[in-house]
């Protein structure tokens, strides 16, 4: 699976792409009202007509940003070879100019314009510095990501989406301090693709410790999934989870039985494991053992693909890796 499509909403907002260079109306009072929308800010990965941080100038003085509530950063010039470090410093100059700011995304990019882990990233924590009243941040792209731990007091959702996650950015989101966050989705990827953190690496987020205020987590998209269900199944944080999701990796019958013998999960809303290695049977038995208790099950196999050599090994994949 490949991402072919824009963010379609963000922050609870519907997303509304700012125009290029030369597509910007004389009028701008037919845009929508600042606050009612997740404004996207974007140029053409190749061949642009102008630099992201220009299209930006145009958007702050085309759009009253201080009732701004989400913005997403699409495309930036050559993204396959060029970091976000102008867009960074940028947003950051800005800051003043958005108080109401509470949702960014950085990197809402697609195949056409960039693979996930041809994305070249940076060091993403200076918005997070800058924007202390931020609610929800995501990132997209593995490629060079820079995430040293930090401290954010209202931080309540935050995501990284990679076709590989390196190992030195998960230690640093693992030694955060996020005591409002609520939401952590983490896309680990293969190391194929740079995704190099092993199970012990994500202890701090089987015990929960710095994060106080965790129902929803979700470790995902990972060719280690079976180990990190078997962490799981013992893993402290889990008892006062409303959400775990460890879908779009390569989950077999090992990892889904260890979860099921492992503590009660009856407690979940939701149990999310689509796209998955999973037997009918076991498959059955997670339905018939969680749905009757009202916890929701997607375990739908979602053409999870795997390949078959003469020899008899199998290759399985995660769901987004290049």
């Amino acid at each position: 699976m490949t991402l072919g499509s824009h963010l379609q909403e963000f922050h609870g907002l519907p997303a509304f792409a700012f125009p290029y260079a030369g597509d910007t109306p004389a009028d701008t009072s037919a845009f929508p009202s600042p606050e009612s929308v997740a404004w996207c800010v974007a140029v053409e990965s190749y061949d642009s007509k102008e630099e992201w941080e220009d299209a930006f100038a145009r958007f702050l003085e085309a759009v009253d940003t201080r009732q701004v509530r989400a913005l997403i950063v699409g495309a930036w010039s050559e993204v396959y070879e060029n970091g976000p470090d102008e867009v960074i410093k940028a947003l950051v100059a800005a800051r003043d100019r958005l108080p109401a700011l509470r949702g960014l995304f950085l990197g809402d990019i697609v195949m056409e314009e960039a693979e996930i882990s041809w994305i070249t990233q940076g060091e993403v924590t200076p918005l997070l510095e800058a924007f202390p009243d931020l609610e929800e941040f995501g990132v997209r792209g593995g490629s060079e990501l820079v995430f040293p731990a930090v401290r954010h007091e209202r931080l309540r959702s935050l995501t990284v989406e990679t076709g590989g996650l390196p190992v030195e950015v998960v230690r640093g989101i693992a030694g955060s301090d996020l005591p409002a966050l609520v939401e952590l989705d983490l896309w680990l990827g293969t190391s194929e693709y740079g995704g190099d953190a092993d199970v012990a690496d994500l202890e701090p987020f089987f015990a929960g410790t710095r994060l106080p205020s965790l129902t929803h987590l979700a470790l995902r998209n990972s060719e280690i999934q079976d180990a990190i269900c078997t962490a799981l199944a013992s893993a402290p944080v889990v008892a006062r989870l409303e959400v775990l999701d460890v879908s779009m990796g390569v989950l077999t019958d090992d990892g889904a039985t260890a979860l099921l013998t492992g503590q009660p999960l009856t407690h979940l809303k939701k149990l999310d494991l689509h796209h998955n290695y999973l037997s009918e049977e076991l498959r059955t038995r997670l339905l018939e053992t969680l749905e009757p208790a009202g916890v929701e099950v997607d375990a739908d196999p979602d053409d999870a693909d795997s390949d078959e050599e003469d020899d008899g090994t199998v290759w399985r994949f995660v769901a987004v890796g290049e």
